[in-house]
């Protein structure tokens, strides 16, 4: 300011000699034009020149004076002039609005800087667009933009801000043409990804572009100087989107070429878990990624890698396999250590018992880990002697630790079997004296099939009830018509087979076959009554006296015409047109009744003793009591009542052939049919009768 002082002080001075000198040089000048005038007049007067010629002569003065008017009284040459006047040129400026400049800092204030940019006048810049350059002082050139020469003031206004904004916008369209590097500070977090400050651009960077790997911490990188590289410009919005992960990509790019040059299955790398999964782990190895399954990890079994590793941690793998054209890798962990099978130690062999900890539950048994890396397997069959165990998971969960016995062990296969029932005793060990054939018993229902029910007789002991061995008489399609499951049942075992465990057992046994005394009730060709129970496609089954069950093909249960169709519970008189005691098997027809001529069936041979007998037998007293006796058999299962039935039968029979005797005698030759049929019947009552009394003999002994 002093400076300034001192300058317009001396060019007050120059302007007033100035004024001084200004009236002598206004006396000199009218003189020099009068004589001038005076030279003209004489010259007019003598020669008396034309217009033109006066014109001409007029303006080669004027030249003259022009070029040559600093001649007389300058102490520089031309040249020295010419000089000057570049010198003098190069320090006037020509300054036009919106452009950029550098200007000097002359001072700074409280709230200003003060700038000189070479103008008339001085610029001023408010210091809240130098908080970048906190060492600011005077004499530091910084570029800044012009707004405005002159405003209605008179003052040059200056901004450094639109200056640096500039720069910075020719940097970043620099960098994106030419693909070079821009440091950028991560300023916030914003939805997505992050606002970078581009030395006072705000560029956006996405939360994908910021590294290579998953990022778990965005926080971490707020305050961070990155490199950058510019990945997109959009003029009209002005934004800018920048990529930090593109360059390490190219870096990353360079090292997976050299590793991939120089990878071959056996060698051991060190690498940084990048990214578990369910299956495996994701291993970084410097630029290319490679996979550790989940088997490959340790030799014990694990759920998930998490249980193992950690993110981030650095692990030593070796290379197990590498596609060269997918470019895949698969790496191990636990290779790297000795299998734990090859330190098993002697002591464990078949017939000892460990101990280990379930890590699988398998529908077929659980795996039991006796060391990290060393398990084996306990099938279902060698769980319980008592149980049969559909699902182990009803029982075991992972983690339980167990005693089990070695059953058998493969040390090359690296394989075991365990048991649990093994460590209490056999309950086969005491079944046949326990259990021997034809004894009695009551059991417990505990499963049922299709083709029969089994009994516990004792914890560990069980049978099969054959669907056929339920009932004499009876024929079920599934023993839950019979009985159901928790039901107690009364049986008799039938057979023992000890090495394959297993009790061949009966319900109906119990009580004799009553199709010995059928035969002789159910003939060929007789009439029965039976209420229909079921009609399918094939037939119906009827069921008649003594709840024994017979079958009607489809076309046996046409009825006569006029009549309606026969259906479930109807009661009806059906023709025994078959009868085997083997098969225990008993064929009904209802047409018989009405129709004997049935297309493609033969007639059956017709019993008229046994009918007649029947008939004779139902007419008198006698007749009438063993009728009687017949009909305390009507149940689904034959009893020891029905045998006493069958004891009366006889008797009654007896007594009745006393006093058809006693009346009269009849001639041998009409009396041969009857007492042939009669004595069969007795004679298979007898037997029945025989049979019970023994069986009773043998019941008091026991």
């Amino acid at each position: 300011m002093l400076e300034n002082n001192e300058n317009n002080i001396e060019d007050q001075e120059e302007n007033a000699q100035v004024e001084e000198q200004a009236p002598q040089a206004v006396a000199a000048k009218e003189e020099a034009t009068v004589a001038d005038d005076s030279d003209t007049d004489s010259t007019s007067d003598d020669e008396d020149p034309s217009a033109d010629d006066l014109h001409a002569a007029a303006k080669t003065d004027a030249d003259e004076d022009d070029e040559d008017w600093w001649k007389d009284d300058d102490e520089y040459t031309r040249s020295e002039r010419e000089e000057m006047e570049v010198l003098y040129d190069s320090t006037l400026k020509q300054f036009n609005e919106n452009e950029i400049v550098t200007g000097t800092v002359v001072s700074i204030g409280e709230k200003e800087t003060v700038l000189n940019i070479g103008f008339k006048s001085e610029g001023m810049v408010p210091n809240s667009e130098f908080r970048d350059m906190p060492d600011l002082k005077a004499g530091d050139e910084v570029e800044v933009f012009i707004e405005t020469v002159e405003d209605v003031q008179g003052q040059l206004l200056l901004s450094r801000k639109r200056a640096k904004s500039m720069r910075t916008w020719e940097k970043i369209n620099n960098a994106l043409d030419h693909d070079t590097i821009m440091l950028g500070l991560v300023h916030r977090r914003t939805k997505g990804g992050f606002v970078v400050d581009m030395e006072g651009i705000e560029a956006f960077l996405p939360g994908s572009q910021i590294d290579v790997k998953p990022v778990r911490d965005f926080d971490a990188f707020v305050g961070r100087t990155m490199e950058f590289k510019v990945v997109k410009i959009n003029h009209a919005y002005e934004n800018v989107v920048v990529s930090h992960k593109v360059l390490i990509e190219e870096k990353l790019e360079e090292q997976r070429q050299e590793i991939l040059k120089n990878l071959e299955k056996g060698q051991v790398l060190e690498g940084m878990v990048k990214n578990m999964t369910n299956f495996g782990v994701f291993i970084d190895l410097g630029g290319v990624d490679g996979l550790l399954h989940i088997t490959d990890i340790s030799w014990g079994r694990i759920n998930h890698p998490e249980e193992v590793l950690d993110l981030d941690q650095k692990v030593n793998v070796v290379v197990l396999d590498f596609d060269e054209d997918k470019k895949r890798i698969s790496l191990g962990m636990k290779q790297l250590t000795a299998h734990p099978w090859e330190s098993l130690s002697d002591t464990v062999s078949e017939g000892s018992n460990v101990k280990g900890k379930v890590v699988t539950v398998a529908e077929y048994g659980v795996f039991l880990e006796i060391l990290p890396g060393v398990e084996g397997l306990i099938h279902t069959s060698e769980m319980s002697w008592s149980q049969h165990i559909k699902n182990p998971t009803e029982m075991f969960k992972v983690g339980d630790e167990l005693e089990a016995q070695v059953l058998n062990i493969d040390r090359d296969e690296r394989k075991m079997s365990l048991g649990l029932k093994q460590l209490l005793s056999d309950p086969w060990e005491e079944v046949i004296a326990k259990f021997p054939v034809d004894s009695r018993h009551t059991g417990k229902v505990r499963n049922m099939t299709n083709y029969g029910l089994f009994v516990e007789l004792e914890e560990g002991v069980d049978g099969l009830v054959h669907i056929s061995d339920l009932s004499w008489t009876k024929k079920f399609n599934h023993p839950s018509e019979y009985v159901k499951v928790g039901d107690e049942l009364e049986v008799v075992v039938r057979a023992i087979d000890i090495d394959n465990r297993r009790l061949s057992l009966s319900h109906k046994h119990l009580t004799e076959d009553v199709w010995e005394t059928f035969a002789s009730i159910f003939t060929v060709g007789s009439t029965q009554k039976g209420t229909i129970k079921r009609i399918d496609a094939k037939g119906a089954r009827v069921e008649l006296e003594y709840g024994v069950e017979g079958t009607v093909p489809s076309r046996h249960l046409k009825v006569e015409d006029g009549k309606e169709e026969l259906k479930v519970d109807d009661q009806a008189e059906f023709m025994v047109i078959e009868f085997n005691k083997d098969a225990k098997k008993l064929v009904l027809s209802h047409t018989r009744i009405w129709n004997d001529d049935i297309p493609g069936e033969k007639k059956p041979a017709a019993r008229p003793a046994a009918s007649k007998r029947r008939s004779t037998s139902s007419a008198g007293a006698g007749p009438s009591a063993k009728a009687a006796a017949l009909k305390t058999m009507k149940q689904s299962t034959t009893t020891l009542g029905e045998i006493d039935a069958l004891a009366q039968l006889k008797a009654q029979m007896e007594a009745a052939e006393q006093e058809d005797e006693a009346p009269k005698k009849k001639p041998a030759a009409k009396k041969a049919a009857p007492k042939k049929a009669e004595a069969k019947v007795e004679e298979v009552v007898e037997d029945v009768v025989e049979d019970s009394a023994d069986d009773s003999t043998e019941e008091a002994a026991e």
